[in-house]
C-alpha cells in the first residue's frame, strides 16, 4: 500500500528510493545503521511512534535527516509536528525536503523522541504491545480491564537539584505534548526548547477516571488536581524496584533508579 502510494505521490526527479520492509524487532535500527553507513541523504520512516524510535535513535546528532509517514495506532510526534496522517499528504510532504531540529530524550542512555513513562502507563504499553487489537478501542479494553487493579507507587524524584518525594499512579516525560490520537499529557511541552516536561499523575478515585480522559483530550490535564507538571533537563528518578517503562510506547525493562536528560536539536525532521 505504501510503495504503491509512495511510487504515485513521491517526486522521482529529486529522489532515488528503496523500499525495505521490516521483517522482525529492531530490524529498523539496523536498516537505518546501514543507511548511516552508506551515508544516504535520507530515511523515511514509515510507521508508528515504535517505529520512529527505532530508525531515530540511530540518526541522533547525525546530519542525516528523518521524514515520517503516521502508520502507527498513535502517531504522537507525527501529529505534533503537522504530518498529517493521509499517507498520500505526508509522501507529499518529503518532496519538500524541508527540516527542523528537535530534541531528544534519554533514560539509562535508551532514547526516546515522543513520550516515556513508568507506572500504569508502561505497565498498559507492555499490555498493548501484545494486544491484537490496535488503536484507541484496544488501548481503552487494556486500561479499563486494569486500572481499578494497579497499586500507586512511591517515587524519589530530583529534577535540576530539586529534591521531592510523590506517590504516583504514573509518571510521564514528555518531549512533546501528546501521546497519541490527541491525548495530551503536557499541553505546554514543545520538543524544540531543550526541557522534559515530568508529568506526576497522582493516585486518584476510579469516580474521576472520565474526568481525566476529559482533561486528556481537551488538553487541560495540566489543570487537574491530580496532575503535577514539572520542567527539566536532568532527572533522575529513584522506585522501589526496577521494572518496565515504555519509550514512545515500546515497554523494556529497566533498573530501578532511572537517570533522565534532554538532548537538545539532536534530531532532524522533515515537516
Amino acid at each position: 500500500m505504501f510503495e504503491k502510494l509512495a511510487r504515485k505521490h513521491l517526486d522521482f526527479n529529486l529522489f532515488e528510493a528503496e523500499f525495505i520492509v521490516t521483517e522482525r524487532a529492531n530490524h529498523a535500527s539496523e536498516l537505518a545503521k546501514r543507511a548511516l553507513a552508506d551515508e544516504i541523504d535520507l530515511l523515511v520512516a514509515v510507521g508508528g511512534d515504535g517505529t520512529i524510535n527505532e530508525i531515530a535513535k540511530e540518526l541522533l546528532n547525525s546530519t542525516i535527516p528523518l521524514a515520517i509517514v503516521p502508520e502507527g495506532s498513535g502517531n504522537g510526534l507525527a501529529r505534533y509536528l503537522g504530518i498529517s496522517t493521509d499517507i498520500a499528504q505526508a509522501i507529499k510532504k518529503i518532496n519538500t525536503f524541508k527540516t527542523i531540529t528537535i530534541d531528544s530524550g534519554l533514560i539509562n542512555g535508551r532514547a526516546f523522541f515522543n513520550v516515556a513513562g513508568m507506572g500504569f502507563d508502561a505497565l498498559i504499553s507492555d499490555r498493548f504491545a501484545e494486544n491484537i487489537t490496535r488503536g484507541p478501542v484496544g488501548y481503552l479494553k487494556i486500561v479499563l480491564g486494569e486500572i481499578s487493579k494497579y497499586k500507586a507507587q512511591t517515587y524519589k524524584l530530583n529534577i535540576d537539584g530539586n529534591s521531592l518525594e510523590r506517590k504516583a499512579f504514573m509518571i510521564s516525560i514528555a518531549n512533546s505534548p501528546q501521546y497519541g490520537n490527541n491525548a495530551y499529557i503536557a499541553p505546554g511541552a514543545s520538543a524544540d526548547d531543550g526541557i522534559l516536561d515530568v508529568c506526576i499523575i497522582k493516585p486518584f478515585p476510579l469516580i474521576q477516571f472520565p474526568v481525566m480522559i476529559y482533561h486528556l483530550f481537551s488538553r487541560t490535564a495540566h489543570q487537574s488536581d491530580y496532575v503535577e507538571i514539572i520542567k527539566g533537563k536532568q532527572i533522575t528518578i529513584e522506585r522501589p524496584e526496577k521494572g518496565p517503562i515504555h519509550l514512545d510506547g515500546e515497554p523494556v525493562e529497566l533498573s530501578q533508579k532511572l537517570t533522565i536528560e534532554v538532548l537538545p536539536s539532536s534530531l532532524k525532521v522533515v515537516c
